[in-house]
C-alpha cells in the first residue's frame, strides 16, 4: 500500500470513527437544541470528510462498487437532509434540484460497473443502488408536492437522510472490518437504522398530535 493510499485511509478511518461517535450521541441526545444543531454541523463536516476520502480511494486506490455507491448516496442524504433544514416550509429550490441531477448522473454511471461485478455482496451493492434511485424519486416527485406539505415535511425528511446516512456509514465500516456473516452482517446496520427511523418518525407524528390537540384546546377555551 503506497504512502498517499495510507494517508487517505487514515483520513478515512480517523474521520469516519469521529462521525460515528457523535452521530449515534447526537441520535441520544434532545433534538433542535443549540448543542443538538453545533454537533450536527460537526457530523456533517466529518461525515463529508468520510465521503471525500472514499472517493479518493474509489477513484485512485481501489474501485469496490458497493463503497461506490455508498460514496454517493451518504454525501446525497447528508447534504439534503441539511438542506431541509434551511428550506423547511419553502420546500426545495434550484439547488436541491441541480443536486438531485448530479447525484442521479452518478448513479446511472455506476450502474454498468454494478451489472458487470458479481458475487453474493453485490446484493448489498444492489440494495444500496436501489436505496438511492428510490430517494432520487421522492426528491423528485416532491417538486409536485402542495408547498404547505412542507411545513410538516421537513422534519422527516432531515430526519430520515441524517439517520440513513449515519448507519450507512456504519454499513460501510462494517463491511470493511467484519468478514464473517457477510453479506448479512452488512445488511444488518442498514436494517437497524431503518427500524431508528421508523422510531424517530413515529416520535415526530406524536409530537405533531400533541401539538394540534394543544392549539385546538386553547381555541376552544381561549
Amino acid at each position: 500500500m503506497s504512502p498517499p493510499h495510507l494517508a487517505n485511509l487514515a483520513v478515512h478511518v480517523g474521520a469516519g470513527t469521529l462521525a460515528l461517535l457523535v452521530g449515534f450521541a447526537l441520535l441520544a441526545r434532545a433534538k433542535g437544541t443549540p448543542t443538538h444543531r453545533r454537533w450536527g454541523k460537526v457530523f456533517c463536516a466529518l461525515a463529508l470528510l468520510v465521503s471525500l476520502s472514499a472517493a479518493v480511494g474509489t477513484l485512485f486506490f481501489r474501485f469496490i462498487p458497493v463503497f461506490a455507491v455508498l460514496t454517493v448516496l451518504v454525501p446525497y442524504q447528508l447534504v439534503s437532509g441539511w438542506r431541509s433544514i434551511h428550506t423547511r416550509e419553502r420546500g426545495p429550490s434550484g439547488f436541491d434540484a441541480l443536486w438531485t441531477l448530479a447525484a442521479l448522473a452518478f448513479a446511472v454511471a455506476l450502474t454498468p460497473a454494478l451489472v458487470s461485478s458479481s458475487g453474493r455482496a453485490d446484493i448489498v451493492a444492489y440494495a444500496s443502488l436501489g436505496a438511492l434511485f428510490t430517494l432520487l424519486a421522492y426528491d423528485t416527485v416532491r417538486w409536485c408536492f402542495p408547498r404547505r406539505w412542507f411545513a410538516t415535511l421537513w422534519r422527516y425528511d432531515h430526519a430520515y437522510k441524517l439517520i440513513a446516512s449515519l448507519f450507512g456509514m456504519l454499513s460501510a465500516a462494517v463491511g470493511n472490518l467484519v468478514r464473517v456473516g457477510q453479506p448479512w452482517s452488512q445488511i444488518a446496520p442498514s436494517v437497524i437504522g431503518l427500524l431508528t427511523i421508523a422510531f424517530f418518525f413515529v416520535q415526530l407524528r406524536r409530537r405533531e398530535v400533541r401539538a394540534r390537540l394543544a392549539t385546538h384546546g386553547q381555541a376552544e377555551y381561549g
